[in-house]
C-alpha cells in the first residue's frame, strides 16, 4: 500500500459521544476536514463492535482520515455494549442495534459541520448492518459501500451452509463471547469503567446457544436478512468481497436482484478490505470510494459508474498452499449479472470420470462412506489471511472421497460463477450430508481446491422444513458450490470429489453414512466463459492501493500462528489445533498494551461420529500503568446422536483479582443436523 502524505483537505480528529433516545451513549471517533467548520460536508459512518479505540484503530487510521481529507465527515461508532459505548451486546443484528444505527446517522446529519447527506460503509459486521440499515431507509442515507457481508443470515453466513452446521458457528460465537465481555477504557469513561464492565460480565452468555437453537431457517434468521425482500434497498450499492472469503457469493446475488445503481468487485482476497487485500493484488479501493461518494453525496459527474458493473479476478492455476502472498490472474468485467457471456455446461458423471457433454454413461452405482479425517486440510470457512488457513493439497482428502476426473484438458477452460452438482443418490441413514469439492489437478497430481459446497440432505427441498431421508430411497438433489473465477490450463484435469463428511469445517451427521450415487443421472454443471469476452468488455483500471499512514504500534513480544494436525495411532485420537497469538502489542498513541491469544481445537476418536468436539479459548489483557483487566472465555461443543452439548466459561480479572467466574451448560436437541 502506498502511504499518502498529502490530502486535498487538512483533517481534524476527535472523540465524540452520541446520545441515544434511551440515555445510552455510543462512543465514536470522528475525522472531518477543518474547512467543514464553514462549509458542511457529507457524512460517512462505519458501525462495528470491534473497538475503535484499540482493536480496529490501526485499520481505521488508514481509510477514515483519507476519506476525510477528500471532503467527508467520517464517523466510526462502537456498537452498544462494546468499546467505550454504554450498555450490553447480547447478539448480532438485533433490532436495538439497527435503531441505534439510525439514531447515530440522525445525530451525524444534525451536526453543524455535516450537510445532512449520508453514506455508510463497512466490512463484515459493518457491511451487514450498513445493508440492513439501508433496508430501513433512514432519512439522509443516500449510498452505501460494503465488503465481505451477506444478505442471507441462515443460508450464506458462518452458521450453516446448505443446512449443514459449520464449525465457524462455534468459532465466531467464541469471538463474540470474548468481544462482548471486554472492558471500556478508563481513560475514556473514567471511574464508571468498572461498573460498565461488570454490567457486561453479568449480562454475558455463550452466543452459540442462540445460534445452535435455530438449526433451520426461521424468523430468527429471516430478521435482518435483506434477501427476504430486495426491494427494501433503494440506495446505490458498491459491494465487494474475495474468492478466499466465506462471503464470496453475495456480491453477484445483490447485482442480480437489486433494482438500484450498483457496482461489484470480487478479488482474490480473504476477509479483508480491498485496499488491504490479501492474497494480493490489493487495489485502489479508497480511490474508488472517493469517486463513489463524490458521485452520490456531492452530485459530481465523474467515472463512478464507468466500466463494467462487475469486476472479478480471474485466478490462474497455482499449486496448493495454505497461504499466498499473491494470486496470479487478471481482472475481467461483466456489464450485467447473470451474464450472457457465461454458459452453463453439463458434464455427466461416469464411473470415476467427468464425461464430455452429451456422452452416454453406462448404468452403475458408486458408494462412499468417508472417514472423519476428510476435511482436516479444508482450511477455514472464511480465510482471514491468518496463515495457514487456506485449503491444502486435496489428495489426502480425496482418499476418503468419491472422485471424478476429466481427461487432461486439450484447451484451457475458464469458469465464472457458481458451479453445481446434480446427483441421484440414496443413503442408509435418515440424516446425511454431502460435501462436493472442485479441484484443479496439475500433471504431477497435486490438487488445488477451487470451490466447494455442502448439502445437509434433510434440507434437500429447502431450509425451512427439513425432512429425514428414507434409507434406500432414491432422491434427486443439487449441491450448490461457492462462486469462483478460475482458469484451468491445458494439460490439467478438473476434479469433482464427493464425501459424506467434511470435519472439522462442518459438523458431521449423527452416524456414519453409506451414500450411493447413481449413474447416469448425476452431473457436474460448470459456468464457462470464453476469454475472448475480455476484448469486448475491458476491465477498468482499479489503481494502486493507497491510504494514510497508520497509527504507530509496537510489537513488544512476538506472536505465533499455527495449524497442527495431530493423530495418535495408539488410541486413534486426532485433532486439528489452531493457535492465533498476537503477542504483546502497544498502541503507542494511547499508551495501552494488549496481549491476545486465541486457540481452537477440533478433535475426534477413530470414526466415532459422536466423539467429535470443538473448543475455543480467548484470553485478552489490557494494561496501562497500574491498570490491568483480563477476560478469559471458553466455549466447548460436543454431541450425542440426538443432542448438541454446549459448555461455556467466563473468567474476568482486575489485576490479579478474579472478579467474575461463570459457567453455562446447555443441551440442544439436534434438529435434522
Amino acid at each position: 500500500m502506498r502511504e499518502v502524505t498529502s490530502l486535498p483537505e487538512s483533517v481534524h480528529e476527535e472523540r465524540v459521544w452520541i446520545p441515544m433516545s434511551d440515555g445510552v451513549r455510543l462512543a465514536g471517533r470522528l475525522w472531518r476536514p477543518h474547512s467543514s467548520d464553514d462549509r458542511p460536508v457529507p457524512g460517512v459512518m462505519e458501525y462495528l463492535p470491534y473497538r475503535q479505540r484499540d482493536l480496529t484503530a490501526w485499520r481505521d487510521s488508514i481509510h477514515h482520515p483519507y476519506l476525510a481529507g477528500h471532503g467527508y465527515a467520517c464517523l466510526r461508532v462502537d456498537l452498544r455494549g462494546t468499546g467505550d459505548s454504554d450498555g450490553v451486546l447480547l447478539d448480532e443484528y438485533l433490532e436495538i442495534e439497527q435503531r441505534d444505527g439510525e439514531e447515530a446517522l440522525a445525530w451525524l446529519a444534525d451536526q453543524p459541520w455535516c450537510n445532512g447527506r449520508l453514506g455508510m460503509m463497512g466490512i463484515s459486521w459493518g457491511g451487514f448492518n450498513a445493508l440492513q440499515i439501508a433496508a430501513r431507509r433512514p432519512e439522509g442515507l443516500q449510498a452505501i459501500a460494503i465488503s465481505s457481508f451477506t444478505d442471507d443470515r441462515y443460508g450464506d453466513d458462518m452458521h450453516y451452509m446448505g443446512g449443514a452446521l459449520l464449525s465457524d458457528n462455534l468459532a465466531e460465537a467464541g469471538t463474540m463471547f470474548a468481544h462482548a465481555t471486554l472492558p471500556p477504557d478508563p481513560e475514556m469513561v473514567g471511574d464508571r469503567w468498572l461498573e460498565m464492565w461488570t454490567e457486561r460480565l453479568e449480562s454475558a452468555g455463550p452466543w452459540a446457544d442462540n445460534w445452535l437453537s435455530h438449526q433451520r431457517r426461521d424468523a430468527y434468521w429471516r430478521h435482518a436478512s435483506v434477501r427476504e425482500d430486495y426491494s427494501d434497498i433503494r440506495v446505490p450499492v458498491l459491494a465487494s468481497s474475495g474468492w478466499a472469503d466465506g462471503y464470496s457469493n453475495t456480491v453477484t446475488r445483490l447485482l442480480a436482484n437489486l433494482d438500484v445503481p450498483r457496482r461489484g468487485l470480487i478479488g482474490p482476497w480473504s476477509h479483508k478490505l480491498p485496499h488491504l487485500g490479501q492474497p494480493g493484488p490489493a487495489i485502489g479501493y479508497l480511490q474508488q470510494l472517493v469517486s463513489w461518494w463524490d458521485h452520490w453525496l456531492k452530485d459530481i459527474d465523474n467515472d463512478a459508474l464507468d466500466g463494467p458493473m462487475l469486476q472479478m479476478w480471474m485466478q490462474d492455476s497455482v499449486p496448493p498452499s495454505t497461504s499466498y502472498e499473491e494470486r496470479p490472474g487478471r481482472w475481467v468485467g461483466e456489464d450485467q449479472w447473470p451474464s450472457p457471456n457465461v454458459q452453463e455446461e453439463t458434464f455427466p458423471l461416469a464411473p470415476h470420470r467427468i464425461a464430455d457433454p452429451g456422452e452416454a454413461v453406462r448404468e452403475e452405482t458408486l458408494t462412499v462412506s468417508s472417514p472423519l479425517s476428510v476435511g482436516q486440510y479444508a482450511g477455514k470457512w472464511a480465510s482471514y489471511n491468518a496463515p495457514p488457513d487456506l485449503p491444502y493439497d486435496q489428495r489426502e482428502e480425496d482418499g476418503g472421497s468419491l472422485v471424478f476426473d476429466t481427461d487432461p484438458l486439450i484447451e484451457p477452460v475458464e469458469i465464472l460463477g457458481a458451479p453445481s452438482v446434480e446427483l441421484e443418490i440414496s443413503a442408509d441413514q435418515p440424516v446425511a450430508m454431502i460435501a462436493a469439492r472442485l479441484s484443479d489437478v496439475a500433471p504431477d497430481g497435486r490438487a488445488t481446491r477451487v470451490s466447494y459446497g455442502l448439502l445437509n440432505l434433510t434440507h434437500r427441498d429447502g431450509h425451512e422444513h427439513p425432512e429425514p431421508l428414507v434409507p434406500g430411497r432414491r432422491y434427486r438433489v443439487t449441491v450448490q458450490l461457492n462462486g469462483v473465477a478460475q482458469h484451468f490450463p491445458a494439460g490439467h484435469r478438473i476434479r469433482l470429489s464427493l464425501s459424506t463428511s467434511y470435519w472439522p469445517l462442518a459438523w458431521p451427521p449423527p452416524r456414519p453414512v453409506m451414500l450411493s450415487v447413481c449413474l447416469p443421472g448425476s452431473a457436474l454443471v460448470l459456468p464457462t466463459r470464453s476469454p475472448e469476452t475480455d476484448a469486448r468488455l475491458p476491465a477498468r483500471d482499479l489503481g494502486e492501493a493507497e491510504g494514510c499512514e497508520p497509527i504507530p504500534m509496537t510489537q513488544v513480544t512476538p506472536g505465533e500462528h499455527h495449524w497442527i494436525v495431530r493423530r495418535d495411532l495408539a488410541d486413534y485420537r486426532s485433532a486439528l489445533e489452531i493457535v492465533k497469538d498476537n503477542g504483546r502489542v502497544r498502541f503507542d498513541d494511547i499508551d495501552l498494551e494488549m496481549v491476545k491469544r486465541v486457540t481452537e481445537e477440533y478433535g475426534w476418536v477413530a470414526d466415532d461420529f459422536t466423539s467429535v468436539y470443538g473448543h475455543t479459548r480467548w484470553s485478552i489483557t489490557f494494561e496501562r500503568g497500574e491498570w490491568q483487566a483480563t477476560t478469559v472465555t471458553e466455549t466447548h461443543l460436543s454431541c450425542s446422536e440426538t443432542a448438541l452439548h454446549l459448555h461455556a466459561r467466563l473468567d474476568a480479572y482486575h489485576g490479579d483479582e478474579r472478579i467474575t467466574s461463570r459457567n453455562w451448560t446447555h443441551t440442544i436437541p439436534r434438529d435434522h443436523v
